[in-house]
């Protein structure tokens, strides 16, 4: 045939040669920006997930930011407590420095009380002045606060982590079913028939005491607590009417014990159980209770549970026994966003007590302002063995609270942002391999793809070339 109205061989050799030249500036868009997707139509379902991927990578890259500031936070605040606690550590030495009077002078002593109202308005002005980027650490703010707690019963509570989801507050329930009891022997008699040596033991040491035939129980009452500093046992008389006294430990719980034991031959003395049973030698008794229906760890009368959702230590009054008491954490404690999706599953939070020199002890030894010059500890009053209680108790305090910051820092910041960083790794080696070209692959498209347009463009003049052997035909 020769038509020259239609040239068909034209117009295939155009639409190659236009496949050809769209298939060229994709490949050189690819070079030249170094992905494989640029929009929408070049792979429809590979950008809907590699845009899912970039937002989860963004978000995972803020929680490894989020994480690394809120271990800056917690270094920060362990670092001050540590300043704390060696002020407290040579407050005490100053303590002990002081009980040694017979071969101090009053003014020396006075001296020492000078420096430990200095250390003691050091720590406090450290709990005032400790902040990160304007957020106070060490003042209480970053404590949990309290509804309805009853301090009468409660002598201490500490909330280290509390989880109140989608609650305004979180409730809190103590349900104790076994109380704490401390070390039990009584001495039914009222006074001693022969003369007897006894060893009294308790947890803090051992003492020797001598009793005449025909001494009262009050007698020996009084020589008891004469020795309970060393001790720890001290001795009350019988009031239920009865002859005698009991012999109890200063502190509850199963690590207390009390033990008398006779050391002359030629003396009795018998102590028996709270059941009447002969007994040298008796332990207390740990209390038993239940935290929101949980099963917590008791020491005494210090209970301590640790859930899902309540963190928590509480020491009981002495004098509680059995019963129940409740409370509601309100607001208050250091929530940290620790995972790229805002969650409670995702946040930590912790709680930072106070270390004013008003919130260091406890209600059974006293407070660290107690020991300041006026206060009812002072050295200055004599009364350093209370004192070094007290510091004793704060020098705890302040150690479980950096251990527990430590712990926080290093098992939950740390392995999180480990965790975080191969989440990292992996979701980013995914957006690469659905949205980045491959240049080994676009290089060799590239070659092809020029080959093609200039075969196309050959190709398409030699068939517009073809309609003039008609020409001939006209002679």
């Amino acid at each position: 045939m020769a038509r020259i109205n239609t040239n068909v061989g034209a117009l295939v050799a155009q639409r190659h040669l236009a496949s050809a030249n769209q298939n060229l500036n994709s490949t050189i868009q690819r070079l030249s920006s170094g992905l494989r997707i640029t929009r929408g139509a070049d792979d429809p379902a590979g950008l809907i997930v590699s845009e899912r991927l970039r937002a989860e990578i963004s978000a995972v890259g803020q929680a490894i930011s989020n994480t690394q500031r809120a271990s800056l936070i917690i270094a920060t605040t362990e670092g001050a407590l540590d300043e704390v606690a060696r002020l407290l550590v040579d407050v005490q030495d100053l303590i002990v420095e002081a009980a040694n009077d017979g071969a101090l002078s009053e003014e020396e002593i006075r001296a020492n009380q000078l420096q430990v109202d200095s250390a003691i308005e050091s720590i406090t002005r450290i709990a005032n002045s400790t902040t990160f980027a304007g957020r106070q650490l060490l003042n209480g703010s970053l404590d949990y606060i309290t509804s309805g707690t009853d301090y009468s019963v409660i002598d201490a509570l500490n909330i280290h982590s509390a989880s109140f989801g989608t609650r305004p507050f979180v409730p809190v329930t103590v349900e104790v079913t076994t109380s704490a009891q401390p070390a039990i022997l009584d001495y039914p008699a009222g006074n001693v028939t022969s003369s007897v040596v006894l060893e009294l033991q308790g947890n803090l040491g051992v003492a020797t005491l001598q009793f005449t035939s025909g001494t009262a129980a009050s007698a020996m009452v009084a020589a008891i607590n004469a020795v309970a500093e060393a001790t720890g046992v001290t001795a009350t008389l019988s009031s239920n009417g009865a002859s005698g006294f009991r012999i109890e430990s200063q502190l509850l719980g199963s690590r207390q014990f009390v033990s008398v034991r006779t050391l002359s031959t030629g003396g009795s003395f018998q102590t028996v159980d709270v059941n009447g049973n002969p007994q040298t030698r008796d332990i207390g008794r740990d209390a038993v209770a239940t935290v929101n229906g949980a099963s917590s760890l008791g020491d005494g009368n210090h209970l301590s549970i640790k859930t899902g959702t309540l963190d928590m230590e509480i020491a009981l009054d002495q004098t509680f026994g059995l019963g129940t008491t409740s409370f509601a954490i309100t607001s208050g404690g250091a929530n940290f966003q620790v995972g790229p999706e805002v969650n409670t599953n995702l946040q930590v939070g912790v709680g930072v007590q106070s270390v004013a020199a008003t919130r260091l002890g406890d209600n059974n030894v006293g407070f660290l302002t107690q020991i300041q010059s006026g206060g009812q500890y002072s050295l200055v009053a004599k009364e350093t063995h209370q004192a070094q209680r007290i510091v004793r108790e704060a020098i705890r305090q302040v150690a479980v609270m950096r251990g527990r910051l430590g712990a926080f820092e290093k098992n939950t910041l740390d392995t999180n942002v480990n965790q975080l960083g191969i989440t990292l790794e992996n979701l980013m080696a995914s957006e690469s391999q659905i949205r980045d070209a491959d240049f080994a692959q676009e290089t060799s498209t590239l070659a092809r793809d020029q080959i093609l347009v200039q075969a196309g463009t050959s190709v398409l003049a030699l068939a517009q070339q073809t309609p003039q052997s008609v020409l001939q035909l006209l002679g």
